[in-house]
């Protein structure tokens, strides 16, 4: 039996194990370690102790490095990354990304239940990776709070622990499972698998995060259990019983989401997100992806007006334009400014273009990448810090130095930063003063700035 200890050199010294295992489970063991000659951090896996007695080790893992593989194929923003299978003797060990972050579990547990647009948002990502999954012809079926991490100081969760991931083709399965996110197909290796399969887990995922609070006064850490339920009429409370703040239309997403019979179930997670109101709708006739140049969109927002505006110099109203698109694709019309999660939220593919065609139509000069560099350069991040920003606001010439009248001469006193009409729309103005409308609240950029913006700009897509 092997157990790699503290200290410990690998792969031929190539890592060196750091502290005790970040975490063991029915499988296998996760070591954080160092790559000396890089200094970088990572996760490697191998099979645990109890694998590693039974008589079918080799066979174990070779299925082991069979999945790391297929694992390996997954390129997605919120699936945990996975680079390569190393060796150290007798045990395989698959190399994947660190990740400084805790767990969702560990999160409410300390926390308490979250709220339901918190909930939503870290569900919606999972649920985009699970899409990404089933596209790729494989299910997860471990899904649970335990298997989620969020990064460190970052709004975004990432799904980990693939080790009872399978084929969606496969119709006999382990019957390796989780109480309480586990569907009743599972507790067979023979059944109706599908995407379904994870979608119950997903919703019962959600079921505890917004009722931890009431599950736990009870004595339970997690929603109760298909086969209870399935065999001994054991009902499953709506999550409305433990939390009656969560909405009328979430609950009822959740409760289809968790029938017990597959054909019953919302069947794919998609449809689950849709449920949940997590999807736009495309408006009629949206502008394909590939037409008009690159004008790319992940919800069909027509880019042309944008775009024709900005080619005429007219960067007033492409600055509204871009407000107005910009509040579309974030569903924000009627709040008219976005807030840190639609931010957080707001599609890759459309930012990029509108950013793209500030570029690009400014030469160079305008743009929200242009800002971010500044930004960046000042040694900005998602952290609130008054004086980096306030540094930006005179850098971008959102600020401006007040000149007061004393004692018959002028002097310069502090700066302030400027309302929405003293912004000057032409070439001229300094670089990255444009785009601007889009970071004002009330007519004045600080009041936004101070979190909305800072996110905006600290966007890793950018």
């Amino acid at each position: 039996m092997i157990i790699w200890q503290p200290g410990q050199e690998i792969n031929n010294g190539r890592f060196i194990i750091q502290g005790k295992p970040l975490g063991s489970g029915g499988f296998g063991t996760t070591y954080k370690a160092l790559e000396p000659s890089t200094g970088k951090l990572y996760a490697i896996k191998t099979l645990n102790q109890q694998m590693q007695l039974r008589e079918d080790f080799a066979e174990q893992q070779v299925k082991f490095i069979n999945e790391a593989l297929t694992i390996k194929g997954f390129d997605h923003q919120h699936i945990l990354k996975v680079h390569e299978v190393i060796q150290s003797g007798e045990l395989f060990g698959v190399v994947m990304e660190y990740i400084d972050g805790e767990t969702l579990f560990q999160y409410v547990r300390q926390n308490g239940q979250l709220t339901e647009s918190e909930a939503l948002l870290y569900i919606d990502q999972i649920g985009q990776a699970l899409e990404y999954i089933h596209a790729k012809g494989s299910l997860h079926r471990d899904i649970k709070p335990e298997n989620i991490l969020l990064r460190q100081n970052k709004r975004e969760a990432v799904l980990i622990d693939f080790g009872l991931t399978r084929s969606i083709a496969t119709k006999s399965m382990t019957n390796a499972l989780t109480e309480g996110y586990a569907p009743i197909e599972q507790y067979r290796r023979k059944g109706s698998f599908g995407s379904h399969t994870d979608v119950y887990a997903l919703a019962a995922t959600l079921y505890y995060l917004l009722t931890a609070d009431g599950l736990n006064k009870e004595g339970e850490f997690s929603p109760v259990p298909a086969q209870n339920r399935k065999y001994d009429d054991e009902p499953l409370p709506a999550p409305k019983h433990y939390n009656s703040r969560i909405s009328q239309r979430v609950n009822d997403a959740i409760l289809q989401g968790m029938e017990i019979e597959p054909e019953k179930r919302t069947p794919t997670v998609l449809n689950f997100r849709e449920n949940l109101g997590l999807v736009r709708t495309p408006p009629p006739n949206p502008l394909p992806a590939s037409e008009e140049g690159g004008l790319k969109s992940s919800c069909g927002m027509d880019y042309r007006k944008l775009r024709d505006l900005l080619k005429a110099g007219k960067w007033k109203e492409a600055d509204e334009e871009t407000k107005r698109v910009m509040l579309a694709v974030g569903n924000r019309e009627k709040e008219g400014w976005l807030d840190v999660e639609s931010i957080d939220n707001f599609p890759c593919e459309d930012l990029r273009t509108i950013d793209q065609l500030w570029v690009k139509y400014s030469d160079g000069k305008f743009g929200f990448s242009v800002q971010k560099r500044i930004y960046k350069g000042l040694g900005g991040t998602r952290e609130y810090n008054s004086g980096i920003w306030d540094k930006f606001g005179d850098k971008v010439g959102w600020r401006k130095a007040i000149v007061e009248y004393y004692k018959d001469s002028y002097h310069f006193g502090n700066h302030k930063w400027l309302y929405y009409g003293d912004i000057t729309f032409d070439k001229k103005a300094p670089e990255g003063h444009l785009p601007q409308y889009i970071f004002h609240k009330w007519g004045w950029v600080l009041v936004w700035g101070w979190c909305e913006g800072r996110c905006l700009l600290s966007r890793r897509d950018l």
